[in-house]
This record gives structure tokens, C-alpha cells and sequence, in this order.
């Protein structure tokens, strides 16, 4: 027999002996969520965590990200109806567990926007498992489900910029957030007020001083949606999908001796921002680099502090910004409140500075 052949033969043998030992987790019966008739303008999607037995059994569902209106909960029972077969290592079933995504849009469900091969998961939606089971690990420890459904956040508190060591400024605030993209922060100081509203990818200033209302240039947009894309929230609640890609990035030091776990966020334009979390999956920090007009990257990083229970969800009352390792300014929360009804009006630009006079009542 040629001696080629019989090398070629053998590799044929040991890869159909391989394949036989070892298979992914594979899906045959994927059921659609009923229909919700009481969510017609709801849109969005909803992303679960489930447990894959060994046994061929679906056991544990939870929600990573999830819809309001009963749209979560029949997307856990879709998901428990799942026929699959179990991954096999050296021959034997494994239990796995994997992200699974449904889309819903005005009163029905994508079809095509069910994810659960782990041959094509991280293709998919930008993730790889080591980093999506820490986010998965922090969303859990700031509330699981409770904190994934906070839709509104109005935040009161205390600004202060820091040079060389000492704050040389201090502000009170008030600031308004309707996730993913909204926000309204008031700033108070010695009787003069500055108001900074954005929506997307359009943003208005009222400076309390000169009395003027200003319509905010590409860089001041481009600030806030760099504030977006390097914020917690924007992370944990899964809003970078489709925009970036999620990796591990490893363990490092942190203090008294214990070590964090690090993932990055790197978008399509070359922008990333690195986390950092606790054993505990509690967010310790968040990294990356800007430019400046002279053209050098300066290192930014918040880091987060003092995390408060408000009914059920942890949020940090103190985040600290560093540049270049230099502390810059500091946010310190008096308090939060979740998921009040915030009229859309407090978000339009007012028609003169007389209306922009008017206090912000909620």
C-alpha cells in the first residue's frame, strides 16, 4: 500500500474518531415566543442566559436583557421548549450554557434573530464566553433582572473639578437619563445654572450667565456619544450589539492583593474601552484613551465607588475620572431614583431663554 495513502487514510480515521468524540451543542427545534397583544408599540430584543443540560433538558432560564409588557417571560418559555442536542467531550455530554437572543418589533418576533450555535454565536452578536459570562456576572451583582429593567435614572448630587490635587470647582446637579441615548443635566453654582440636554445625535446648552441657548457642535455630540459607548450601562444592558465586538482582555492587579477580571468593547471605527470587575463581579473601573488637540492619547479611566442598594439595584454614588493617572473631577451621588416617569417636553430645546429659565420639575 502507498505509503501516502495510508498517511492520508489514517488522518481521515482520526479526524471521523475525533468528530465522534467531540460535537458542539446543536439546535433542531427553535419555538417562536407567543404573541403579545398588550406590547403592539414595544420594540427591542431580549437576551437570555440558558442552562443546556447534558440530559438533553433545558434547566435554568434567566435574563440578561429583557422587554417589559410580559415579553421577557414568554421569551423564557420559548426558550425552555428548546430541542436541542447536548455537547459532547470525549465522547460524553456536557452541560453548557449559551446566550440566546430574541427580537421583538411592534406586537411580533424575528424569526431570524434567534442565536444559539456556539459555532456561530460569537460571529453573531461580538461576544466570546469567557467575557460574557463576567458581564453576566456583574449584572447579577447589581441586581440581575431589576437592574436590566431600569429604563429611567434621575441622579442628584455634587460635581467637583480637581487640579493638581484640590477642587477648584464645585457644582450641584441634577441629571435626567431616559436609556440608551437621553440625558438632561443641570448644573448650580452661586446662583448661575448651566443645562446640557442630548438626544442621539442632537444636543442643546443653555448657559444661565449670557442667558443664551446654543446648539451643540460635532465635538460636544461627539462627547456625549463617547460617554455613552465607555458608560456601565451602555456595557451591561447589551446597547453596544451590532456596534462592537466584546473580548476577554485577562486578570490584573488590584488592591490588598486580589485581582480583576478585564473585558473590552472595540467598535467598528477602531475606538475601545476596557472594564474591569471584582470577584464579586462588581465594576471596579473603566479604561480608555482620547485625544487631545495637540494630537497625544491621554489615558481616561472612571472608577467606581460606594456602591448603594436602591430596591434591588446597586449603583455607584462616587465615580472618580483620572487622566493620565491624575485625578480630574469627581461625581458624588446624594440620590438616585429608577424608573420614574420623565416627560418627553424636558427634552426639547426651548424657543428663548425664557422658557430655558423655567425650573426642571419632575
Amino acid at each position: 500500500m502507498n505509503r501516502t495513502f495510508t498517511a492520508r487514510l489514517m488522518l481521515l480515521i482520526c479526524s471521523v474518531f475525533a468528530s465522534a468524540q467531540d460535537s458542539p451543542l446543536r439546535i433542531f427545534a427553535k419555538p417562536t415566543p407567543l404573541f403579545v397583544k398588550d406590547a403592539l408599540h414595544a420594540q427591542g430584543s431580549v437576551i437570555l442566559r440558558v442552562e443546556f443540560l447534558s440530559t438533553g433538558r433545558i434547566r435554568r432560564v434567566s435574563v440578561i436583557r429583557g422587554l417589559r409588557g410580559g415579553i421577557s417571560e414568554l421569551a423564557i418559555e420559548a426558550a425552555k421548549r428548546i430541542e436541542f442536542e447536548p455537547e459532547t467531550v470525549g465522547g460524553t455530554p456536557v452541560t453548557k450554557n449559551r446566550n440566546i437572543e430574541y427580537i421583538y418589533r411592534y406586537g411580533s418576533w424575528e424569526r431570524s434573530s434567534y442565536r444559539a450555535d456556539s459555532s456561530t454565536q460569537s460571529s453573531q452578536t461580538g461576544v466570546d464566553e469567557k467575557a460574557d459570562a463576567i458581564v453576566a456576572k456583574a449584572v447579577e451583582a447589581l441586581g440581575g433582572d431589576r437592574y436590566l429593567q431600569v429604563k429611567t435614572q434621575i441622579g442628584r448630587g455634587q460635581f467637583s473639578v480637581i487640579r493638581d490635587n484640590a477642587v477648584v470647582s464645585f457644582q450641584t446637579f441634577t441629571d435626567v437619563i431616559v436609556f440608551p441615548d437621553k440625558e438632561r443635566t443641570e448644573f448650580k453654582s452661586r446662583g448661575s445654572r448651566t443645562v446640557q440636554v442630548n438626544t442621539g445625535d442632537t444636543g442643546w446648552i443653555y448657559d444661565g450667565d449670557q442667558e443664551l441657548i446654543k446648539v451643540q457642535d460635532d465635538t460636544q455630540i461627539g462627547n456625549f456619544n463617547r460617554a455613552i459607548r465607555t458608560s456601565l450601562d451602555n456595557l451591561l444592558r447589551g446597547q453596544w450589539k451590532g456596534e462592537a465586538k466584546l473580548s476577554y482582555v485577562g486578570r490584573r492587579s488590584a488592591t490588598l492583593g486580589k485581582r480583576n477580571d478585564a473585558v473590552k468593547l472595540t467598535y467598528g471605527d477602531g475606538f475601545s474601552v476596557e472594564f474591569e470587575f471584582a470577584e464579586d463581579g462588581i465594576p471596579q473601573r473603566a479604561i480608555y484613551f482620547r485625544k487631545v488637540p495637540d494630537g497625544e492619547d491621554v489615558k481616561d479611566e472612571d472608577r467606581y465607588a460606594q456602591f448603594v442598594d436602591i430596591d434591588g439595584v446597586k449603583a455607584p454614588f462616587i465615580i472618580d475620572r483620572f487622566a493620565n493617572g491624575a485625578p480630574t473631577s469627581r461625581i458624588n451621588f446624594e440620590s438616585i431614583e429608577f424608573n420614574k416617569k420623565i416627560p418627553e417636553s424636558i427634552f426639547a430645546k426651548p424657543s428663548g431663554s425664557k422658557d430655558a429659565k423655567k425650573s426642571l420639575k419632575l
